[in-house]
């Protein structure tokens, strides 16, 4: 190892993963520093990549050249898009990925990424001068000089595992925790706060009875995360999820043993997610349910783990193997891990800017779950936001900013540096206004110039792309000019694919706007696109370019006409405490975000609309507009 680095990141998750390989690849010379080697990008819940939401953030980590992607498409176990019987702006891919296989690619990479060195260690304070970050000093009192650190401990901090009444100094998956560095951070004036999570049972797959369980398959066809994938598994080679219910006994049971859970004893601290509680605080909370719905998964291609997707729980071991027995078809079932909660220290996120820098210190990054967020995907995102501009700042660079109409990880980022979050932050589709704009199939069209300029998108790759979009282009050209009438063999085609004959002249651009209509029809109809050879990707932008085209174009023109105020920037040192006319609370909540633009000022919390216009306001008086 040197003894100095351009960018030192701190935590081997998946932030980590990402931050470290975009620092690198930018040509910084980088240090990942890790507990432990082998645990990097460790899968400790659900061994899954994407989702609602989450699926989009992984095309996008994937469009600006992270790795996620490209490593959750090698080997996967299942595969399936959701929500196709929606439209295109909440369809999202899942994958069920190998424990094993998808952290060993995730390594691989790291370790055949130039300019990157790996360190096992335990960070345990920062150096600084002033207000400028100059190195890391390690459990052995080592010191390793830097000009920038992006702190990425995911769950580790200070962490402690709750199973009934007992409280356990560990990290996920009974790894040792990372110990000194939130002192160190509350030290320095960074505000921290206690978040918790937790993690279901693994049950051995045969002691399960899946005769009584309803399968759920994969999907068959072009399925990929990443732009660059060319393979795909076909169903036949995919393993099943199954589908159980609990039941009323289980909540008996539950209800009967909420002393022996550190979810209500007094144990827990932390504030749990919202969106993904536990098994208990679901019976208690929907007290009318008589079931809530269960998913077994497998973990691994070859092995007996089967992950109890919806049945986390901070029970005792005693009372778990009673609930888990009480499920139908897991009567006789056996225990491979017992399930647990994790509480961990995070810093409080709206001490970040849009660059994910701590405001306070230059140099500073955060990234991943330390950032108040929860999830693989929502922490890559944040990764590879963080490597970035950590790697611009020692470049000497504007930071890389997103914006919300953009990309998810652009609300994501905004939604907690100006709102903040008091439980681990899940992205959902329902958080971003203009959902239609990020959409699955166009991450590359939105981020990919970004990742090129950037240095982190080969030649080749941008070469594709451009391709791709100007063969979309040209063949949309060609639909509005081509018309299709009702001649003999318009007809007959039409009848034996099971439309409805054209009875008037109609153009084919219009025409593939028609339900039921697809690319693969017009191909066949107008000579003319057939000399294009377009993916499925590319055929997916175009057919959605079309059909949704009037809906797309109303985003467009809200978020165009929002963007005056996402571009009106806002001086760093303006004085809101002293400034005439806004409301006290708007004072104090500007004063502590220190919002970037006006147009992150108005999504505060507290800041009201009246509020906005003394704020704009003053700045045309400081700018004599």
């Amino acid at each position: 190892m040197k003894t100095n680095y351009d960018v030192i990141v701190v935590g081997g998750g998946h932030a980590g993963a990402e931050a470290s390989h975009a620092s690198a690849t930018m040509g910084l010379s980088t240090l990942l520093i890790t507990l432990n080697k082998k645990m990097i990008s460790n899968m400790p819940c659900n061994p899954s990549i994407g989702g609602s939401a989450k699926g989009i953030v992984v095309r996008e980590v994937d469009a600006l050249g992270g790795i996620m992607g490209i490593c959750a498409d090698k080997d996967y176990l299942q595969i399936k898009m959701l929500n196709t019987g929606k439209g295109p702006g909440v369809q999202c891919l899942r994958a069920q990925e190998d424990k094993h296989l998808y952290p060993h690619f995730i390594q691989e990479t790291l370790e055949n990424t130039p300019n990157l060195d790996i360190l096992e260690g335990m960070v345990t304070d920062l150096t600084y001068e002033g207000n400028t970050i100059t190195g890391v000093i390690l459990s052995d009192n080592k010191v390793i000089g830097c000009k920038a650190v992006v702190i990425s401990t995911g769950t580790y901090m200070e962490s402690t595992i709750l199973r009934g009444k007992t409280v356990t100094s560990a990290g996920p998956d009974g790894e040792k925790p990372s110990l000194g560095l939130s002192k160190s951070l509350q030290r320095m004036g960074i505000e921290i706060f206690r978040l918790k999570t937790g993690t279901p049972p693994r049950i051995k797959k045969s002691s399960i009875d899946f005769s009584v369980a309803t399968i759920q398959n994969g999907m068959e066809g072009n399925y990929a995360f990443s732009y660059e994938t060319t393979s795909f598994k076909p169903l036949k080679e995919q393993m099943p999820c199954y589908l159980i219910y609990t039941n009323e006994t289980t909540h008996e049971i539950i209800k009967s043993n909420l002393d022996n859970t550190a979810t209500y004893n007094g144990l827990q601290t932390g504030i749990g997610p919202r969106y993904c509680p536990s098994i208990e605080s679901k019976v208690m909370t929907f007290i009318d349910k008589s079931r809530h719905q269960l998913f077994l998964e497998p973990e691994f291609k070859e092995g007996e783990s089967i992950y109890l997707q919806g049945f986390s729980t901070a029970m005792d071991e005693e009372t778990q193997v009673k609930m888990v027995h009480s499920l139908k078809g897991l009567e006789h079932a056996e225990f491979l891990k017992y399930a647990y909660a994790i509480e961990y220290d995070a810093v409080v996120p709206t001490q970040f800017d849009a660059s994910l820098k701590i405001k306070k210190f230059n140099g500073l990054y955060g990234a991943g779950q330390i950032c108040g967020t929860s999830g693989y995907e929502e922490a890559a995102g944040l990764g590879i936001v963080a490597g970035i501009n950590a790697a611009l700042y020692v470049l000497g660079k504007e930071p890389f900013i997103l914006k919300r109409n953009e990309s998810y990880i652009g609300v994501m980022i905004d939604d907690i540096v100006t709102k903040g979050t008091e439980e681990p932050y899940r992205l959902l589709s329902s958080r971003a206004e203009y959902r239609l704009l990020l959409r699955h199939d166009n991450a590359d069209v939105r981020l990919t110039e970004y990742g090129h300029e950037l240095g982190l998108i080969s030649d080749e790759r941008y070469a594709k792309y451009i391709k791709k979009n100007r063969d979309v282009r040209e063949i949309i050209e060609i639909l509005k000019t081509k018309h299709l009438g009702s001649s003999k063999a318009t007809s007959e085609y039409m009848i034996a694919h099971n439309m409805e004959p054209l009875t008037s002249g109609i153009s084919a651009y219009e025409f593939l706007k028609r339900p039921g209509v697809h690319f693969e029809h017009i191909y066949d109809l107008i000579e003319e696109v057939r000399s294009y050879e377009l993916d499925y990707i590319g055929i997916a932008q175009l057919e959605i370019s079309v059909k949704y085209e009037g809906y797309i174009k109303r985003e467009e023109n809200e978020a165009n006409s929002f963007a005056k105020f996402e571009s009106y920037k806002i001086p760093s040192d303006i004085d809101y405490l002293n400034m005439h006319g806004l409301a006290l609370e708007a004072r104090q909540k500007l004063n502590k975000i220190r919002p970037l633009t006006v147009g992150q000022a108005g999504r505060i919390s507290g800041v009201n609309p009246s509020d906005i216009s003394i704020l704009i306001l003053n700045l045309k008086r400081q700018n004599n507009e």
